[in-house]
């Protein structure tokens, strides 16, 4: 097989979340750790990081790959689902695993995905840490599919362990309330591993504080030991300052990453720069400054508060649960524009009626969806989003649903392309 037909097998033949939901969640890691054994154990081969959370684990990954490149630590990358190429998924030092290795590695194991029948993500797992392990990295960030405790990721042993919120999400697999999801995150806490939460509510805080107690894992608050002071937007760029109980300083950090709700996230990373700087790891503070400033460019993050075009402004974000919803029509209320246009897709196995009534209520709809199975259908979706008060036409797929906007759009308006990573991923712009 050549490269194509490699990723058309993957893609197809076997169960790929993305494609078929909660069919393709395989709740054990018995495949993973069959993988694993065959390749020699990989994840045993480098130190990582483990990050989890229902919003945020993305940026904050990047954030600290960014970090840990510019430090001049050869730096692995796992992250899931990929916009455009199957090789974002892998990455090293900003670079995209290479073709030849995906080709090679899937030709290798033929035998054992037809003995095992494994996920993509299985195979997509096992497939990143070998590619870390032969890339001899010295660290890799390694971001949680879904859940924590049943995702193939959780066979690793990392240096710390990151959550950094917990919303509703993926509610059909990982349970109905707040502290059941936590339970499922909390699973990445290993025995003596230290802990960094990014935030905590009352449901979750002693989810997280009883898991750590019972494996005998340092715990750290992010919140009780960082906050934003203030912040402010220039040039699509965020400045943010941050106290620290444990010192007096406040510095500002430049953030190429938009998004108001990144504030939360850089909190995260900077204690968790922090809590690496005690074990060692040789972080500077200038390089983490300058790091922060070109996280996109370091790392090839998009679909985060990401301007793609000016007059009228197209804006790409990959929120697609209640909380990064809510966390989109606050960063609306911040910007400055005269109409807003919202081209939007959903799937159709989240309960999207709790995430509709967050969505403002004074834009103009462009409903679509994304090209796999699924998405929910453009038409359904304008009907439910009818009775929640928004108004608009449907479309069958989002660039027709984008041109469209570009055409009722002037140039002091605003466009976002919304609802899920699978629709952000098909924008051709």
């Amino acid at each position: 097989m050549n490269y194509q037909q490699t990723i058309e097998f993957l893609f197809n033949a076997l169960p790929m979340f993305s494609r078929v939901g909660a069919a393709a969640f395989r709740k054990d890691l018995d495949n993973t750790i069959r993988l694993c054994e065959a390749l020699g154990n990989p994840q045993n081969k480098f130190k990582s990081i483990h990050i989890a959370g229902t919003n945020g684990k993305g940026s904050t990954s990047h954030m600290l790959a960014a970090i840990l490149q510019s430090a001049g630590y050869k730096t692995g990358l796992y992250t899931s689902p990929h916009l455009k190429d199957f090789r974002e998924r892998i990455k090293v030092d900003g670079k995209l695993c290479s073709e030849d290795f995906i080709v090679d590695f899937t030709q290798r194991i033929q035998p054992l995905i037809e003995e095992l029948n494994p996920s993509f993500f299985e195979i997509t797992v096992a497939m990143a840490f070998e590619y870390f392990a032969r890339q001899k990295v010295d660290i890799a960030v390694i971001e949680v599919g879904l859940g924590g405790r049943l995702d193939s990721t959780n066979i690793i042993t990392p240096e710390l362990s990151v959550i950094t919120n917990i919303g509703y999400d993926h509610m059909n697999m990982l349970g109905d309330s707040l502290d059941k999801i936590a339970f499922e995150k909390a699973g990445i806490i290993k025995k003596d591993i230290p802990v960094v939460i990014g935030e905590w509510l009352p449901e979750t805080k002693p989810v997280f504080a009883s898991a750590a107690e019972e494996r005998k894992a340092p715990i750290i608050f992010a919140q009780e030991n960082k906050w934003v002071t203030e912040w402010t937007f220039a040039h699509h760029h965020l400045f943010v300052t941050v106290a620290d109980k444990r010192t007096d300083d406040r510095p500002v950090y430049e953030l190429d990453l938009p998004g108001v709700y990144q504030t939360k996230n850089v909190v995260t990373v900077l204690e968790v720069v922090h809590q690496l700087r005690l074990s060692g790891w040789k972080l500077d503070e200038p390089v983490v400054k300058d790091a922060l400033k070109q996280v996109k460019r370091l790392t090839g993050l998009h679909g985060r508060w990401e301007l793609v075009q000016e007059n009228p402004s197209v804006i790409l974000d990959v929120c697609h649960n209640e909380d990064g919803i809510r966390q989109l029509a606050q960063q609306v209320e911040l910007s400055k524009y005269n109409d807003l246009h919202i081209v939007l897709g959903m799937v159709k196995d989240k309960d999207i009626s709790k995430v509709l009534p967050l969505l403002p209520k004074n834009a103009v709809y462009y409903f679509t969806k994304a090209q796999i199975p699924r998405a929910l259908d453009e038409t359904e979706l304008e009907r439910q989003a009818a009775e929640a008060g928004l108004k608009g036409k449907n479309y069958p797929d989002v660039n027709t649903a984008l041109q469209s906007a570009k055409q009722h759009a002037g140039k002091e308006d605003m466009i976002i392309v919304c609802g899920s990573v699978f629709l952000v991923g098909e924008v051709v712009v």
